[in-house]
């Protein structure tokens, strides 16, 4: 029996935005908008832009990035730059990690979080030269970030600045992913966690070491009128067009938070499994609440889990015994149903048996150990 697709507003909403969706306002649109139509891509409106759900196929641009080479157009990304004397301690007070551990030209992942411990966003921030230290924030959080940061961070010598219309953003992702981004370089590329200004196809360009698909590969952030140029290069050197379906099916495999999912403000990083980029001693926003967790145990753990038989679950569905599904998908590599729950503490083992109500119907699943999916050594 097949399915009744699902809305342009259910996908949006299963990405991890729960925001308006498709109600007649204008939409911003990227650099690359024009490409995506022209290559006949499906358009949703994902946080206030119009973005490619998916072009020829969820499962075929997913088996395209664990096999080859996929790229997606990420420049609803925000990007902000904290600068000048006492930057590195600013962001010390603000984000969860260790900033004075992040190496020149080195990137690190962290969360923002409020008083209370709860998860405001997670973030990416790579450390520049001239002491610039540059973050990239999710879009749907961008301008919470931005005015937090601003709030707590911003001070005498430091400065803290909206750079989102600076920076348009590609990922390349897969197996062939750095070959054929090396191909157009005229440099070394960076190794993981780290980045490098380079010219490629003679667009000036950050290269990053950095992902969200459990493969290889880069992130480039280039100026905004550079952007379809490296697009099309890239698509002459066989990188295929991904578009945000296939990038939350990778995701999802590799066990990757998505913020409005796994992560909200409801939520402590401990719960989550994100201890190891908190680290209370450096006296973080949230950091004593963060520690009061880490000491007391969570009452629920975040899990993956695979589904025993048919049956896909989806964000919302309650897990009987207590919890609730975050993210649920059918996974193309393995084939089975994925996803992610909050569940009891007490039941949080891998091996662990649960049920998931999906629609009135109970469905077994197993909890599995994260990442559901390995890429190939």
């Amino acid at each position: 029996m097949s399915r009744t697709p699902r809305s342009a507003a259910a996908r949006a909403r299963g990405l991890g935005y729960c925001g308006p969706v498709s109600d007649g306002h204008e939409l911003r649109r990227t650099p690359l908008h024009e490409r995506h139509v022209a290559a006949g891509a499906r358009m949703v409106d994902f946080a206030g832009w119009s973005m490619p759900v998916q072009y020829t196929g969820v499962a075929d641009e997913h088996r395209a990035v664990r096999e080859a080479a996929g790229m997606f157009d990420v420049s609803h990304m925000g990007e902000v730059v904290t600068s000048g004397a006492g930057a590195e301690e600013a962001l010390q007070r603000l984000l969860t990690n260790d900033v004075t551990q992040i190496a020149p030209a080195g990137a690190q992942y962290s969360l923002l979080c409020d008083e209370e411990g709860g998860v405001l966003d997670d973030l990416i921030t790579y450390r520049l030269a001239g002491g610039e230290y540059l973050t990239v924030t999710n879009a749907a959080n961008h301008a919470g970030d931005l005015a937090w940061m601003k709030r707590h961070g911003e001070r005498d010598g430091v400065r803290v600045e909206d750079a989102a219309s600076s920076w348009a953003m590609i990922a390349v992702q897969g197996p062939a992913a750095r070959a054929a981004v090396a191909s157009l370089a005229d440099g070394e590329l960076p190794a993981r966690h780290r980045s490098a200004p380079l010219a490629l196809a003679g667009v000036a360009a950050l290269v990053c070491g950095t992902g969200y698909t459990g493969e290889d590969g880069v992130e480039i952030l280039c100026p905004p009128q550079g952007a379809v140029a490296l697009w099309d290069a890239l698509d002459g050197a066989g990188v295929k067009p991904a578009g945000l379906a296939a990038r939350d099916t990778l995701r999802l495999e590799a066990c990757l938070h998505l913020y409005g999912n796994e992560l909200t403000r409801d939520r402590h990083p401990i719960e989550a499994g994100l201890g190891w980029c908190c680290k209370e001693p450096t006296g973080f926003i949230g950091a004593q609440a963060v520690a009061r967790e880490r000491a007391a145990g969570p009452r629920e753990r975040l899990v993956a889990f695979a589904i025993e038989g048919a049956g896909i679950a989806r964000k919302g569905n309650p897990v009987r015994g207590g919890g609730v599904v975050t993210s649920g998908t059918m996974s193309p590599t393995l084939g089975v149903g994925i996803g992610m729950a909050y569940v009891p503490a007490a039941r949080a083992a891998v091996g662990e048996r649960i049920e998931i109500d999906v629609r009135g119907k109970m469905r077994p699943a197993v909890i599995k150990e994260r990442p559901l999916y390995r890429k190939a050594a």
